[in-house]
């Protein structure tokens, strides 16, 4: 009797990790609607958003990215952080940033750094640096840079990991063209420390959906005040600003999902001079 319920244990506990295991092959692809009420006279920037692909642990390899991406116009793309936290990682993120490289955005690749990849120390973290910009990756550590889509300036602003205590808004934010304010980031807490600091949308990662959700993501309840507010992915608003949270490319500690999936989220953003409120995820 024992050794039966041993077996069936062992097998529905090996059939439970197969599915959670799967599930990080399952990539989604979302689409958020910012600001578009089909006005004419709106300028539409296309933004590609991945984030936290830890790549020590990640399913969809940099063809299969590819694959995915390779009929859509994307305008820009912006990487929120967590590449990789291991130096004999860092070739395998060549593959992956060639293929961004080869989609050709229009404005170019912007990045921004997590706690993961600060593990990386000294010329360890300079060379995952070095590797981002070879390959036409704007890499900014509280700092911005301005581009202009129809003559409409748009602040690009890098806030550096708040989790790690690297942020710095003040210097992020200083000597701001007048326009529209994106905000990349790793940790979306940081939004609750941004009342003075004016932004139009705001991409972030961190949370990964929870990864292992059972019912709920309870481990994440470490992880800062959003969580508690029930705000650990998709589309949000914190006094009045939105920002959305990816649940991410790659997986942390082992490789499985349960009650999350990996994401790839393309963002229509609308650019206008007076700020609307309407959104829509599909």
């Amino acid at each position: 009797m024992y050794l039966l319920l041993l077996i069936l244990f062992i097998f529905f506990l090996t059939t439970f990790l197969v599915k959670a295991y799967n599930n990080t092959k399952n990539v989604m692809i979302r689409r958020i609607n910012i600001n578009n009420n089909a006005s004419t006279n709106q300028s539409l920037l296309t933004i590609l958003h991945l984030s936290d692909l830890h790549l020590e642990n990640i399913s969809i390899s940099a063809e299969q990215l590819y694959q995915k991406l390779s009929n859509e116009k994307i305008d820009l793309i912006a990487l929120t952080g967590d590449f990789l936290d291991r130096k004999r990682t860092i070739p395998k993120l060549i593959p992956y940033l060639q293929v961004l490289d080869k989609l050709n955005p229009t404005y170019g690749i912007y990045a921004v750094l997590g706690n993961h990849d600060y593990v990386l120390k000294g010329k360890d973290l300079q060379t995952l640096v070095n590797t981002l910009t070879t390959y036409n990756c704007h890499v900014l550590q509280n700092n911005h840079e301005t581009i202009y889509v129809d003559k409409h300036p748009v602040n690009i602003i890098g806030v550096d990991d708040f989790s790690t205590n690297r942020s710095d808004l003040t210097q992020s934010f200083s000597n701001l063209h007048h326009g529209t304010n994106l905000v990349l980031t790793h940790d979306p807490n940081i939004v609750l420390e941004m009342k003075q600091f004016d932004f139009d949308y705001l991409l972030a990662g961190h949370f990964h959906g929870g990864q292992i959700c059972y019912p709920k993501a309870y481990h994440l309840a470490k992880m800062g005040k959003l969580v508690k507010m029930n705000m650990i992915k998709g589309l949000h608003t914190h006094d009045g600003r939105r920002f959305y949270i990816s649940e991410g490319m790659g997986q942390t500690g082992v490789n499985i999902r349960i009650g999350s999936l990996p994401e790839i989220t393309l963002h229509q953003f609308a650019l206008q001079n007076e700020k609307a409120h309407t959104h829509s995820v599909s």
